[in-house]
């Protein structure tokens, strides 16, 4: 099967939200139908072959993101659980702070502002500055700052980071950094060891066409022994698997943090999408995605009265197009759009367009056809 097979949309449907949810390729369908039947009619006879599937999963998501060892990957239910074990592992000290930034997503917000009562302080850089965005948040830091953690690529605006600037500051100064790639990972070519990350989160249900209910958590090695386990079960101690023995002590390795049995179904979903972009290549995919965001910002520009939202320069975008039509309401063009099956989101003002390497240029015309009406 080619990858053009691998998305049986219907024919109506023009899909331009896969920084929100992705629908899944065929290969995944089949994968958990054949995973359904097997647990309707085997049980778990064939866990063993279950653990094949998990470990495979943690191997491809090594070579996605280019971590030193498979050791450094762990599976979490979403990006705020992961944010939340950084957040509640650091040992705080009065008068520390963090930098985020303005745009950042609820998730890369709350849990930090969360920390007030531990005497943390949020600093906000602003994106907007007449700096660049990595140097406003560089402007940021101080002293006193432990910890970056910044989304990627901004989900609202669109806006990519130079994450490697970022993280060679953030090395420079003894702060750990902390990526936020749920808007990067499946939809560029992404580097934890490029950019000297400490963490990186990311779910899989958007760019890497995966379910909701698991995430991607690495951690680089050193950096993980800052974090304090707050979480404790069967699955994240060193002699895993021998239940008779009383002496306990956590595995060296991310899985440390997972305390618990791991999310089985969404493995064999995420393994099975992740099989398809590795088929195809992180390189070809992005330059794909490129071509089609670059089409759909051309063309938007010559609508009248449509306003590109965010730098809409080429280094500085993913997959993420947003844009409002002059004065005019976004939510209910945004309703409109929902309503001729052309699937959108309402962001930052505007309307947020986020095709993938797949989308037909046929279908985004089609969502172009509607703009040109209003």
């Amino acid at each position: 099967m080619s990858w053009q097979q691998e998305f049986p949309q219907q024919s109506d449907l023009v899909y331009l939200n896969h920084a929100a949810v992705s629908p899944w390729p065929e290969r995944t369908k089949i994968a958990i139908s054949n995973f359904a039947q097997e647990n309707v009619s085997l049980g778990a006879q064939n866990y063993p072959q279950w653990i094949s599937v998990e470990t495979r999963l943690r191997e491809r998501l090594k070579e996605l993101i280019n971590a030193p060892k498979v050791d450094d990957i762990a599976l979490l239910k979403n990006t705020s659980e992961a944010l939340s074990v950084i957040a509640y592992g650091i040992n705080w000290k009065p008068a520390d702070n963090l930098v985020i930034s303005n745009q950042e997503f609820p998730s890369n917000r709350i849990v930090w502002e969360s920390l007030a009562n531990k005497g943390v302080q949020v600093r906000v850089a602003d994106m907007e500055s007449p700096d660049s965005p990595e140097q406003a948040i560089i402007n940021a830091f101080d002293q006193n700052t432990r910890l970056l953690s910044i989304s990627s690529v901004q989900y609202a605006s669109g806006l990519k980071l130079d994450c490697e600037k970022l993280g060679a500051a953030c090395k420079d100064r003894g702060i750990l950094f902390c990526i936020d790639a749920i808007q990067s990972i499946g939809a560029q070519v992404f580097d934890v060891q490029k950019y000297q990350a400490d963490f990186v989160v990311a779910d899989g249900h958007k760019w890497m066409l995966g379910p909701e209910g698991l995430a991607l958590f690495y951690s680089h090695a050193e950096a993980r022994k800052q974090l304090t386990i707050r979480q404790f079960g069967w699955h994240m101690v060193k002699h895993r698997g021998d239940y008779d023995r009383q002496d306990w002590e956590p595995t060296e390795s991310a899985l440390r943090f997972e305390c618990g049995s791991p999310n089985m179904l969404g493995i064999y979903a995420l393994e099975a999408s992740l099989s398809l972009i590795q088929e195809i290549g992180m390189s070809p995919i992005e330059q794909l995605l490129h071509e089609k965001v670059q089409y759909l910002e051309n063309a938007i520009r010559e609508i009248p009265n449509i306003e590109l939202l965010g730098n809409d320069s080429p280094e500085r975008r993913a997959g993420i197009v947003t844009f409002k039509l002059g004065s005019k309401d976004t939510k209910k063009i945004h309703d409109s759009l929902m309503a001729k099956r052309i699937i959108c989101a309402h962001r930052g003002g505007g309307i947020r367009f986020s095709p993938h390497f797949y989308t037909p240029i046929e279908k985004i015309d089609r969502a172009l056809e509607q703009l040109r009406l209003f």
